[in-house]
């Protein structure tokens, strides 16, 4: 399921997607919020992108290798939907991650939108999840000017900083 933006060209992962998946996962600043820290070499990247593979086909849904359209080939993020336990009563969640050249543009925020489309208008799903960490604001923000609403947290032991869970129902 390939879908374009304004100004973003999502297609689902392939296996090919492996050193651009380490490039931006590897990288310690988009790890500044996870506790798990950067991914530790290409040959772990290439285990989660084989999970990642096997998404499509078994649920329709997963994550999409992100580019802009004027540069489909040139993956700046990854992002999509998962089944995923967020908390004891939603498993859908809407995660992503962008390289750092990208940041500050509204290209999450143009993402997480489409994919909220996605899954309300072609999943029919009732209702969408995000987990992500207290401190990190410029995650939270996204998500609430997606018009997700926080609905908990999450307590979490790990470097002492909690989640927040946000969601949004299809109106």
């Amino acid at each position: 399921m390939i879908i374009e933006t304004a100004r973003l060209y999502l297609r689902p992962v392939i296996a090919g997607d492996a050193n651009a998946l380490y490039a931006i996962y590897g990288d310690p600043q988009t790890n500044l919020f996870n506790p798990a820290g950067p991914y530790p070499n290409l040959d772990f990247a290439q285990t989660i992108l084989a999970g990642w593979l096997s998404q499509w086909p078994l649920h329709g849904f997963g994550h999409w290798a992100i580019s802009l359209r004027s540069a489909p080939a040139e993956i700046i993020g990854f992002g999509g939907l998962s089944r995923r336990k967020v908390d004891e009563t939603r498993n859908i969640n809407l995660g992503y991650r962008f390289s750092t050249s990208t940041w500050g543009k509204g290209l999450a925020t143009e993402f997480a939108l489409a994919s909220l489309d996605f899954g309300f208008e072609q999943l029919k799903l009732r209702e969408i999840s995000a987990l992500v960490r207290e401190n990190h604001l410029a995650s939270r923000h996204v998500l609430e000017k997606i018009g997700m609403q926080r609905v908990g947290g999450v307590c979490e032991m790990e470097n002492g900083v909690g989640s927040v869970v946000y969601t949004l129902c299809r109106q």
